[in-house]
């Protein structure tokens, strides 16, 4: 694992799937890509690539060699930009990740980031799943909820969410709008599946309504708001995502133990690096715009 150019060499055909193409990034014949690959493979024991007509696909032991790769690359890029005095260009691949129902919040912000550094490869990952940074496979984490606790990330707080109770004009014109809790227990509500009782208005619905009363429940947050928004019954939505629905109407406003909490969790290695450093600005900056009046900044804390 002493060789540099070989694994960089790795990391461009695993980017682009192709030797011609890691050869034109690269400015090497080639030859010379096949002839690293087949080293590295031979020094490591193992295969890293699954060759076929339309390139080349990483396999697993490939991937994970990827990963530590990308995050290394980063970091060389940045020590070349300082020695070189060109430290002020942000470019490369920039990978963030969230839970996939902040998507409206964050995609029209990446997008202006890259319009503003247009040698910037975005890559927007959503899901539940933890991605990890210390293996490279994110340069940013946004994540809800409590403060992420990882020993070698940097964790700051973004900002929070008011999080309220809501019905589909739909819904509420066939079942009538619940004055009081005891009105809801009348109700049908929309949930997230058993796995989901860490989210403090989950606890709360947990408490105060039947489980009979759940007559619905999605296992990720978009599909669970979809299903309010249908007329499955009452469910729990961000302010700022129930105003960009004029069918939502709000039956219980935000209340202070259903707060969400949203995180900026960077690895340490690349938590300084210009590009990371230059988003995490860029998006703290359009967070500051954030306030009650768009369905965030609910707590003082």
């Amino acid at each position: 694992m002493d060789n540099w150019d070989e694994i960089r060499t790795a990391y461009q055909v695993a980017r682009v799937g192709t030797v011609s193409g890691a050869a034109e990034i690269l400015g090497v014949h080639h030859a010379t890509v096949i002839r690293h690959i087949d080293a590295l493979e031979e020094r490591l024991g193992t295969k890293l690539f699954q060759r076929h007509a339309r390139g080349y696909s990483a396999t697993e032991a490939g991937q994970d060699l990827m990963q530590v790769a990308q995050a290394t690359d980063d970091q060389m890029t940045q020590l070349a930009g300082r020695i070189r005095g060109q430290g002020d260009s942000v470019q490369g691949d920039l990978i963030i990740t969230s839970l996939a129902s902040l998507s409206p919040l964050l995609t029209p912000i990446l997008v202006e980031f890259q319009e503003m550094h247009p040698d910037v490869n975005i890559q927007f990952l959503t899901g539940d799943r933890l991605f990890r940074l210390e293996y490279g496979e994110a340069h940013v984490a946004i994540r809800a909820g409590q403060a992420p606790d990882q020993p070698d990330n940097v964790v700051q707080k973004l900002t929070t969410q008011c999080v309220a109770l809501y019905g589909s004009k739909k819904y509420l014109e066939k079942a009538g709008f619940p004055e009081t809790i005891e009105d809801l227990k009348n109700h049908r509500f929309v949930a997230g599946d058993k796995s989901y009782k860490r989210a403090p208005f989950y606890r709360w619905l947990e408490e105060e309504i039947p489980d009979v009363k759940i007559s619905f429940r999605a296992s990720d947050f978009t599909n669970i708001e979809d299903a309010v928004i249908a007329g499955a019954g009452l469910g729990f939505m961000t302010e700022w995502f129930a105003e960009m629905h004029d069918d939502m109407v709000q039956v219980m406003p935000p209340r202070p133990e259903w707060v969400g909490r949203l995180w900026l969790v960077t690895h340490v290695d690349l938590h300084r690096t210009l590009k990371v450093q230059t988003f995490l600005k860029f998006l703290k900056e359009k967070a500051q715009d954030w306030g009650p009046e768009n369905g965030m900044g609910c707590d003082s804390e």
